[in-house]
């Protein structure tokens, strides 16, 4: 198999599903960056955006590549590990520095810790 038109049709429709399913997640991801009103809630929506569409996108590429060469690929599972563990820890860093430098200028947005 050399192309795109010799994979068999059930599977370009997972292909195409899960392709379609990723970018509309990380379409949903960027329409809540827009959205949302403060900081705070913010940085959630493009993060679980990112994290699903990259796994759709991710089983679309894997799914694709192992059908075409006719062997299991698996090298976009690097990526998948990389995003998953750096958008996270990113993710956290971020907040953790507007949180400091908010409590310093005592700002009104910070969110309010329940003491339960």
């Amino acid at each position: 198999m050399t192309g795109a038109a010799d994979i068999p049709l059930p599977i370009a429709i997972v292909i195409s599903v899960c392709l379609l399913g990723g970018a509309l997640m990380a379409l949903v991801g960027a329409i809540g960056l827009l959205r949302l009103k403060t900081f705070y809630q913010r940085v959630h929506a493009p993060t679980l955006g990112s994290s699903m569409g990259m796994l759709l996108i991710m089983t679309s590429s894997i799914l694709y590549f192992s059908v075409s060469r006719s062997a299991p690929v698996f090298h976009e599972i690097l990526i998948a590990i990389f995003l998953t563990l750096t958008t996270p820890i990113s993710l956290m860093l971020i907040v953790r520095a507007a949180l400091a430098r908010d409590r310093q200028e005592g700002s009104a947005d910070v969110p309010q810790v329940d003491p339960d």
